[in-house]
């Protein structure tokens, strides 16, 4: 009881320090409740809450980012090849006429070799 009269006191507060939304972000994700349940018993916005739950989360490591392509012109007759530097020296070389689903299953191989 008294651990719901803190965050209600937390909630009801017009600035939040990041101490404070960390405990209202933490209760939310340990009650199990939809957002929008739990903040409607705070009598706080759904989206402070998402928005501060987003912005406490740690980085995560698939997320999207760009990475080198080099076009090579490595063929006789003009075709061009794609190389692909994955990251930790990994590259793939893609030939002209390749099959897509072969690129996907050989990219799905290395991310979760990554992912290790």
């Amino acid at each position: 009881m008294r651990r719901t009269r803190d965050l209600a006191e937390l909630a009801g507060r017009l600035y939040w320090r990041e101490d404070d939304a960390r405990r209202i972000v933490d209760a939310w994700r340990q009650g199990g409740q939809p957002v929008s349940v739990f903040a409607a018993g705070l009598g706080i916005d759904p989206r402070r809450v998402s928005r501060w739950a987003s912005r406490l989360q740690p980085p995560q490591a698939d997320t999207l980012r760009f990475v080198p392509v080099r076009v090579a012109d490595d063929h006789a007759d003009g075709r061009v090849s794609i190389e692909i530097t994955l990251g930790h020296g990994r590259q793939v070389r893609v030939p002209p006429g390749f099959a897509p689903d072969d690129l996907r299953r050989v990219l799905a191989i290395l991310d979760e070799r990554t992912s290790c």
